[in-house]
């Protein structure tokens, strides 16, 4: 159940809220959006809500990845060891990894570029969108939240940004791709390892070629679940602000520029 539902009335829509969160047009920078595709494909296409295409993207990369040794040749690569780095490469994995890590990069670039004309043409037309939801397992509405609470909370696990903020299709994903990022490196076994003085033990039970998937994997935590929220306050700000002109303000009402 819906305050309102979109009568196609509008040629564009800013803004959408469902069970599954908010999904909203705002502008991007696209060399940010493509950087994130870089650091990971389809992290570029889930700050976008390309859910589908990020999804599958990020699913790629891990299976390509892990197959080609991409992430431990870059290990030994690190070290210095170039000849083994070369070794350990599959090439008939690594010759698939290539084109598809440019196309999300490149995709990403291209749809973020197209996206902020959208955003554009959809704020000059300011149609009115729907603000609440209520379904038989969700509520989720249009309110301001914390950015500072929302990088807290996805610093202590990623993902709990994303929920703090009603982000329910990311936040799923990132807290299952955690999960198994944690299972697979085996980070909180030598972390346990670590503080109990056994230095030498808990690099040993590492898994460098899934470990480096971490960073990339906090980083975009923080980020979305930063942005996200702001860009949430700021829609917020603007539909209340709609809604109090449109209710409440007398029509003979004027705003008078001084002339200096």
């Amino acid at each position: 159940m819906n305050n309102y539902t979109n009568d196609n009335t509008a040629r564009r829509y800013k803004a959408h809220v469902s069970i599954l969160g908010t999904t909203q047009l705002h502008l991007r920078n696209p060399y940010i959006i493509a950087w994130w595709s870089a650091a990971f494909p389809g992290f570029g296409h889930m700050i976008l809500s390309k859910y589908l295409r990020g999804f599958a993207l990020f699913i790629w990369e891990v299976v390509v990845n892990i197959e080609a040794n991409i992430n431990l040749s870059m290990i030994y690569s690190f070290q210095g060891n170039i000849d083994l780095a070369k070794e350990v490469l599959n090439p008939r994995w690594l010759l698939m990894y290539i084109p598809v890590y440019l196309f999300a990069i490149w995709d990403s670039y291209r749809t973020t570029v197209d996206m902020n004309r959208v955003y554009l043409l959809a704020e000059q037309e300011n149609h009115r969108f729907n603000t609440f939801s209520l379904g038989a397992l969700e509520i989720n509405y249009l309110d301001k939240r914390n950015p500072v609470l929302s990088i807290i909370w996805s610093l202590f696990i990623p993902g709990l940004g994303q929920l703090y903020i009603h982000r329910v299709l990311t936040a799923f994903f990132i807290i299952i791709g955690l999960v198994v990022f944690y299972y697979f490196s085996h980070f909180q076994e030598a972390a346990l390892l670590l503080i109990l003085g056994n230095v030498q033990e808990a690099t040993s039970v590492l898994k460098p070629e899934w470990l480096l998937f971490l960073p990339s994997h906090y980083g975009f935590a923080l980020y979305d679940s930063y942005v996200n929220t702001v860009e949430n306050n700021k829609l917020f700000d603007k539909e209340l602000k709609n809604y109090l002109k449109e209710n409440y303000q007398n029509n003979n009402f004027h705003i008078k520029k001084i002339k200096k």
